[in-house]
């Protein structure tokens, strides 16, 4: 089960009853990537690997990096046509080799409109299936409450997340 997530590719998972698509990163995607990350507001929420300031060559490096081979999932949240965001289901290792965690941000512009809590509701069941995992999890900066609340509104939709799905991070 290990290999699961190599045996097959998501060309794109629309979520129900949403406008919002998840679907490979592709080149293409560098210039509105590099346009809707580079923003401190966004930084500050995201762990230190995020860059910031977030250049076009950030973008490039990050798409080479999310379409080559690994052993995680990284989607870009599409919404009218145009890559907005990221989501991205990461598997740990050693004795969490059986838990993943969930993390994603969003441009600025599209915050307060669902569209997070409807990428994780659209991501948690197809990481239980890809993934050899029997928890998912997601780590929340003190500073975004926001996140929180998308997390437990995708959770309180009826997905499926075994144990204690979240932890806060000071």
């Amino acid at each position: 089960m290990a290999d699961r997530n190599r045996q097959w590719r998501i060309e794109r998972i629309a979520a129900e009853d949403s406008t919002v698509v998840l679907r490979p990163w592709k080149p293409g995607d560098a210039s509105t990537l590099a346009h809707c990350a580079n923003n401190p507001r966004i930084a500050a929420t995201m762990r230190d690997l995020f860059p910031s300031p977030y250049t076009p060559d950030d973008a490039n490096r990050f798409i080479a990096m999310a379409t080559g081979s690994s052993s995680g999932l990284l989607l870009a949240i599409e919404v009218d046509g145009t890559a907005v965001g990221g989501i991205g289901i990461h598997p740990l290792e050693d004795v969490y080799k059986k838990t993943a965690e969930i993390g994603y941000w969003l441009a600025e512009p599209f915050w307060g409109k669902g569209i997070v809590t409807d990428a994780v509701r659209t991501l948690v069941p197809v990481a239980f299936h890809r993934f050899d995992i029997v928890r998912l999890q997601a780590g929340v900066f003190a500073n975004n409450p926001a996140s929180m609340r998308s997390l437990r509104n995708a959770v309180l939709s009826g997905n499926r997340c075994t144990g204690t799905p979240f932890t806060r991070m000071a």
